[in-house]
């Protein structure tokens, strides 16, 4: 969307917000079901969901109430820019249209450099409010069907779920027979994540090729980088978009962080080494898991940084009755 772009004024009403709301969760409670009921199940029939204007509407609703709602991608057209200048209404039944033509092609994101608290700095990816809208709308429709595969025990960017519900859960454990607490990160998975590994987890689940290959363009739409150069993207996913952990591949990029971010409990006797395995493959307690089975495949490895003992700042004691230190340990 360039701050050029013409107005259309014939376009038809948009749904209403709570209209739209109320259908797109009849949707998604539907695939959630489908998904639940068959575990093998390939959904082959998603790409008119994604052109839906009630899920487009709940997708720019999404957008525009995010706090990087005032932030522009390379087009520099930010949310205020398109709800004065352009209009939602006509902006999405462009973005529709251009869906269902198949002429959608996700432009390349903005790289803007932030320091990091060890004093390096972190690249993160911003796009254009279009692409972030489809990436959303993407989210809404392939979240519920992904949703049904995780484990209830994983916590990591999930709906409903947030790192304090981890901290009450390895809480009572600790009440338990469990002795170690473990942290650990997969090293830059964002800059890492191999793509043909990533797209083949995704059709597992889905079948539809329009929608596979809306998120593959979306994982190769390149980067602006702060120099003024386009550069491609062999591996990894910009972070900054709804293409990134809290959103994602939309989704399936998750499974790795929701598989590794959690902390792992094991029982007295494992080593220390077990439990980073467990924690990074996700795997039941106790059950030592080789690295190469879930992660040297997308192109990851575990971070040197481990941390025994504590999760998130937090530091936990062990027996009936014990604590957990609030003010991190």
């Amino acid at each position: 969307m360039s701050e050029d772009a013409p107005v259309n004024i014939g376009a038809a009403a948009l749904p209403g917000e709570a209209e739209a709301h109320v259908a797109v969760r009849r949707i998604q409670n539907k695939l959630h079901c489908w998904a639940g009921a068959d575990r093998a199940r390939r959904f082959d029939d998603l790409y008119n969901l994604v052109c839906d204007l009630r899920v487009l509407t709940m997708a720019w609703e999404r957008v525009a109430g995010n706090r990087g709602a005032r932030t522009a991608g390379i087009d520099q057209a930010s949310v205020a820019w398109i709800e004065s200048r352009y209009g939602v209404q006509t902006f999405l039944h462009e973005v529709r249209d251009r869906l269902r033509s198949r002429t959608f092609v996700p432009t390349p994101v903005r790289q803007v450099m932030i320091p990091k608290a060890s004093g390096k700095l972190r690249a993160l990816g911003i796009p254009t409010v279009t692409d972030r809208v489809v990436q959303a709308a993407l989210k809404i429709v392939l979240e519920p069907i992904f949703e049904a595969d995780f484990q209830s025990v994983s916590y990591g960017f999930r709906p409903n779920r947030r790192a304090q519900d981890a901290i009450a859960e390895i809480h009572h454990f600790t009440t338990k027979s469990y002795e170690w607490v473990l942290e650990a990160d997969i090293e830059a998975c964002f800059d890492n994540i191999d793509h043909a590994a990533l797209m083949d987890r995704v059709r597992r689940r889905i079948g539809d090729k329009r929608v596979l290959a809306l998120v593959k363009s979306f994982l190769k739409a390149g980067v602006l980088t702060t120099a003024g150069t386009v550069e491609g993207t062999v591996t990894g996913t910009p972070q900054g978009g709804l293409c990134k952990a809290e959103h994602k591949d939309p989704n399936e990029q998750c499974w790795l962080m929701r598989s590794a971010d959690l902390s792992g409990l094991v029982s007295g006797g494992s080593g220390v080494e077990r439990c980073a395995l467990r924690v990074c493959a996700g795997s039941k307690v106790g059950e030592p898991v080789d690295q190469s089975e879930v992660l040297v495949p997308f192109g990851q490895v575990v971070g040197d940084d481990v941390d025994v003992g504590g999760f998130e700042g937090f530091a936990f004691g062990f027996g009936r009755g014990a604590g957990v230190d609030l003010g991190g340990g």
